[in-house]
C-alpha cells in the first residue's frame, strides 16, 4: 500500500508525457533534424522548473517525508564524464528514438515492438554492471 501513491504518480506521468507526445517517436525525430520545437520546449521548460525546485529545496531546507532534511551535493568537478555519459545517451536516444523513461509507457501503450528496445537497455545496464570497476568514474 505504500507504493501505491508512486505508481499512481508514475502512471499519471505517463499519461501526461503520453498527451503532450513526448513520446512520439514522429516528434523525437523532428527534435533531432531541427524542424519543431515541441520537444525542446518540453525539456527547457523542465530545466527550468527542476532549477527553480533544487533552489527552493536548498534555501529553504526542505523535509523529506522522512522528516530529514534534503541535502543536494554539489556536482563532481570532472565535468569530462557528463560530456562523455550524455553524448552515449543521446546516441542511444537519436538511433532508437527513444530513450528509458517512454519505453515504459510506449509498451503500455500496446507498443510491445518496445520489448526489443527495453532488452537491450536492460543488457546495457547489466554489461556496464559487468564493466563498472574497469572505467574511469
Amino acid at each position: 500500500m505504500r507504493m501505491s501513491k508512486y505508481i499512481l504518480i508514475g502512471i499519471l506521468l505517463g499519461m501526461t508525457l503520453y498527451k503532450a507526445e513526448a513520446v512520439s517517436w514522429y516528434r523525437i525525430f523532428e527534435m533531432f533534424h531541427f524542424q519543431s520545437f515541441h520537444m525542446y520546449g518540453i525539456i527547457f521548460s523542465a530545466i527550468a522548473v527542476g532549477a527553480v525546485a533544487v533552489q527552493l529545496i536548498k534555501r529553504t531546507h526542505m523535509k523529506s517525508t522522512e522528516g530529514t532534511e534534503i541535502v543536494i551535493q554539489d556536482k563532481d568537478k570532472r565535468w569530462q564524464r557528463y560530456i562523455i555519459g550524455g553524448f552515449v545517451f543521446g546516441l542511444g536516444w537519436a538511433l532508437a528514438g527513444i530513450c528509458p523513461g517512454p519505453m515504459f509507457i510506449l509498451l503500455g501503450s500496446g507498443y510491445t515492438v518496445l520489448i526489443v528496445f527495453l532488452l537491450s537497455a536492460m543488457t546495457g545496464t547489466f554489461v556496464y554492471g559487468l564493466l563498472r570497476s574497469k572505467l574511469p568514474h
